[in-house]
Order: C-alpha cells, then structure tokens, then sequence
C-alpha cells in the first residue's frame, strides 16, 4: 500500500513554530494549490490544503519560508479525529510533510 502525496502551492500564511507538551516542534500551514483543469464557468479554482510539519523540517520552513512563497511538498496524507465544542467529532485530512523544498521567494521575485 503506498500513502504518498506530492503538492505544490503557495503558502497562504507564514507558518509559525510551535512545541506540543512532549517537546516536539511542530508548524502548520495551508497550501494553496490551484487545479491544472477548468471548471464550467472556464476557471482555475485552488485548492487550500492543510499541512503540518515536524522537527527539522517544521524549523527550517518557519526560517525561510513566508506568505506566498512557492513551495513544493512531499509526504503523506493523514487523517484524524478532533472534538470541536459541543462534543462534535470531525474529521480532519491534511498532509504530513516530509520534505519542503522551497521554490521561490515573492519579495525576492518582486524587487527584480
């Protein structure tokens, strides 16, 4: 069985670093992706696609990466459960990432 995805977008806002209570560091971000086929009306629609990213790879992608920057993402799709208030359960799907690499910088793009 493979559980593999591969994204690349534009980060919708600068990941910040966080640690859980065990100590581990943690950042997330949302991707923005935009789909390679037009819909009905014969636009582009985005996808904004929910990622998290552990240790050195959550520490790197904080210090160099920003709002907008372009980005591309390896790593997995996981799902699980949360309690919202209430006591509702929900179901929530993002994609651990693995590898970041980071593809362009938009302020470094726009001072050219």
């Amino acid at each position: 069985m493979l559980n593999q995805a591969v994204l690349v977008g534009r980060i919708v806002q600068t990941p910040e670093l966080r640690e859980t209570e065990n100590g581990k560091k943690l950042a997330r971000m949302t991707l923005a992706v935009p789909r390679s086929f037009k819909n009905s009306n014969g636009e582009y629609e985005t996808d904004f696609i929910s990622c998290v990213m552990w240790k050195g790879v959550a520490e790197s992608t904080v210090e160099y990466c920003q709002t907008g920057d372009l980005v591309g993402i390896k790593g997995r799709i996981q799902s699980r459960k949360i309690e919202t208030d209430e006591e509702h359960k929900r179901q929530l799907v993002e994609v651990v990432a693995e590898k970041v690499t980071f593809l362009s910088n938009k302020q470094k793009n726009e001072a050219e």
